[in-house]
């Protein structure tokens, strides 16, 4: 069985971070294959998993609406479709990648997300964990192109306007109908302790399970020496803190406590 993870939030406040440490996690643990799956607009999971994306779904499905009148013959555009979107798949030992994208130009895309729908989840059956890095409208939960999720983890960072953000992807999360199992929220990018005030914001949402994430200068030293983040030690204060939400959520064992 396929168990997926998403993370939402506005933009800013670290969901690709998180998205990299929860994926750290699950090789430590040998928990594999992994498919990650980038679908922010401002794509940069490949960059901090250290993966190259050849194509964009959304770039190879504009593609396919510009060609589809002109394809092989003796191919359906099902088939063509299909070979085509088996080239946007960055792969590695334990760990593939995709990288979802916007739709671009003009055309209808209601029949290439139709097949796309079917793709990823057909793929999704390869893996035992799919990792989704979304947006705050989350797109492409709401085109129905992923299958269900499992475990949403809401980001925010430490600040009012980031938990209000929050309340609003619960919202949409019911507006769409959307089949999540679980929802948690992460505070990440925290000095210190929450603050009381932002905890009272997160008591007004109803969302039962509340974890936070400190803020941790060798994350930023691993963004500026363009290093991925899945060879952060596992001293490193967001790593453990990520093992232990992971431990206490997903029951996935903390092997961060025994390596320090």
């Amino acid at each position: 069985m396929t168990y997926t993870i998403a993370l939402a939030g506005k933009g800013g406040v670290g969901k690709t971070s998180v998205s990299s440490l929860i994926i750290r996690q699950l090789l430590k643990n040998s928990l594999t294959p992994i498919l990650a799956v980038d679908a922010d607009a401002n794509a940069n999971l490949g960059e901090s998993l250290g993966l190259c994306v050849p194509q964009t779904v959304g770039g190879l499905i504009a593609s396919f609406n510009k060609a589809k009148l002109n394809l092989p013959s003796g191919i359906t555009k099902e088939a063509y479709l299909e070979y085509q979107l088996n080239t946007t798949l960055a792969e590695s030992h334990g760990l593939d990648m995709i990288s979802m994208g916007r739709g671009e130009g003009d055309g209808c895309y209601c029949y290439p997300n139709t097949i796309l729908r079917s793709y990823i989840d057909k793929l999704s059956r390869n893996y035992r964990y799919v990792v989704m890095d979304n947006e705050a409208g989350m797109e492409h939960l709401s085109r129905r192109t992923t299958q269900n999720v499992d475990h949403l983890f809401i980001i925010s960072d430490h600040s009012v306007k980031g938990v209000r953000t929050l309340g609003r992807i619960r919202q949409l999360i019911d507006e769409m109908k959307l089949n999540v199992n679980r929802i948690s929220v992460i505070i990440n990018m925290v000095s210190g302790t929450l603050d009381p005030r932002l905890g009272q914001e997160i008591d007004k949402l109803g969302i039962a399970y509340t974890d936070t994430v400190p803020a941790d200068e060798m994350i930023r030293e691993f963004d500026l020496k363009q290093t991925p983040l899945l060879k952060l030690p596992d001293n490193s204060p967001a790593v453990q803190a990520v093992a232990k939400i992971l431990s206490s959520r997903l029951g996935i064992k903390n092997l961060t406590e025994v390596s320090e």
